[in-house]
């Protein structure tokens, strides 16, 4: 790390080369690549989601871009945990820059070290991810009604900011914690260019795709449950990876119900140099998911021209109004059915005309987004007292 700027120590649970663990990477990246004359120190997890093997030649080393350095820590081990505040404590820490609420190793424990001035930060900033979302707090209720209490304590003494990534990430900020809580709505940008490669007209049926984690949240299952109502054949093809073995239980038990003439088929994983050609093969992407903090794949669709039917619980509803798909303000499987059998019935040609309403519809949005970043806002507002 070089420079003379504030310095920002930023936590998240996965980061680059990781990429399963979804939109929480992309957003964070862009935040500290960004943020120009900031020295940042990231920490960060030595292994992807759910993989138990740490990436080649990472763990416990730190990697430096610029005024970045990304410490990759094996959260299991003492030293590493050492070396982490070793280095933290090399400087003076302007800002705590939290990213998650529930993680017990790259949220509680940050916090827990603050309060006890081992990492002395002077001011905290914490971005939940859209973990407050009603949605969200319905998944794994009793674990986070036990964490709760311990950081409602934690939060209280360090009088944190918050980071919002929109008009309804702030409101359940403020439901949760306080109408009172000083929150920064920075909307996060995207970094996918629209491309400008021809849309093609394509033959045959109408393609559908679900990208994503196979996990409850995402609402895969709802998904499944439409296509058992739809009025004539459909396919669909579904890319991520199974986070949650016995909700892909579920699903697969949902495909094996469905009608004759729709189909299901599971393509496996994707990297992220590969998710814009996939989400370009296809008509639509359906995502009824029960909340997004931002939606990088949305973005990523929208930019190749590929429309999206989502659900009302994300930053992307008017642009999806605005030609850029649609939006399912109801997610019971016969309403969610009825949208989809319009889309079945679009013609070739209606098809590239949607496609093409998808693109433009992203890029009228990806002009519109401007300001400061977050942390610069952070560092420059007077603390929180």
């Amino acid at each position: 790390m070089t420079g003379s700027g504030p310095r920002v120590v930023v936590t998240s649970a996965y980061f680059e080369p990781g990429y399963k663990a979804g939109g929480p990477i992309p957003s964070v990246k862009q935040i500290v690549s960004s943020a120009e004359g900031i020295r940042i120190l990231l920490l960060t997890n030595d292994r992807d989601l759910g993989d138990t093997a740490p990436y080649p030649g990472l763990s416990g080393r730190t990697v430096t871009r610029g005024d970045l350095d990304i410490l990759y820590l094996d959260r299991r081990r003492p030293g590493h945990w050492w070396r982490a505040i070793k280095t933290i404590r090399g400087g003076p820490v302007d800002l705590l820059y939290v990213n998650s609420l529930w993680d017990p190793w790259f949220t509680i424990l940050p916090l827990l070290l603050s309060v006890l001035r081992v990492v002395p930060a002077r001011r905290v900033l914490v971005a939940p991810r859209g973990e407050l979302s009603a949605g969200a707090l319905s998944i794994k209720a009793r674990k986070k009604k036990v964490v709760k209490p311990v950081l409602r304590a934690l939060l209280g003494v360090l009088r944190p900011s918050w980071h919002a990534s929109s008009a309804m990430d702030e409101a359940d900020i403020r439901r949760a914690f306080g109408a009172d809580r000083r929150v920064f709505v920075v909307s996060e940008s995207s970094p996918h260019v629209p491309s400008t490669a021809p849309l093609e007209p394509r033959p045959g049926p109408v393609r559908l795709v679900f990208v994503s984690r196979i996990v409850p949240m995402k609402n895969l299952l709802t998904v499944l449950a439409a296509l058992g109502h739809v009025r004539g054949p459909a396919a669909l093809d579904v890319y991520g990876p199974v986070e949650d073995g016995e909700y892909w239980r579920r699903c697969q038990e949902a495909i094996a119900a469905l009608p004759p003439g729709v189909t299901v088929e599971y393509r496996g994983v994707v990297t992220p140099a590969e998710v814009a050609d996939t989400f370009a093969r296809y008509d639509a992407f359906v995502l009824p998911t029960l909340g997004e903090n931002f939606g990088h794949v949305i973005a990523e669709s929208l930019s190749v021209g590929c429309p999206v039917i989502c659900s009302d619980r994300t930053p992307w509803s008017a642009c999806l109004a605005a030609g850029g798909g649609e939006v399912l303000p109801d997610l019971t499987p016969p309403a969610v059915a009825a949208v989809l059998d319009r889309w079945l019935a679009l013609s070739v040609d209606e098809r590239v005309g949607r496609r093409r309403q998808a693109r433009d519809a992203y890029a009228s949005w990806l002009a519109e987004q401007s300001g400061p970043g977050v942390l610069a806002l952070a560092l420059t507002t007077p603390a929180a007292r």
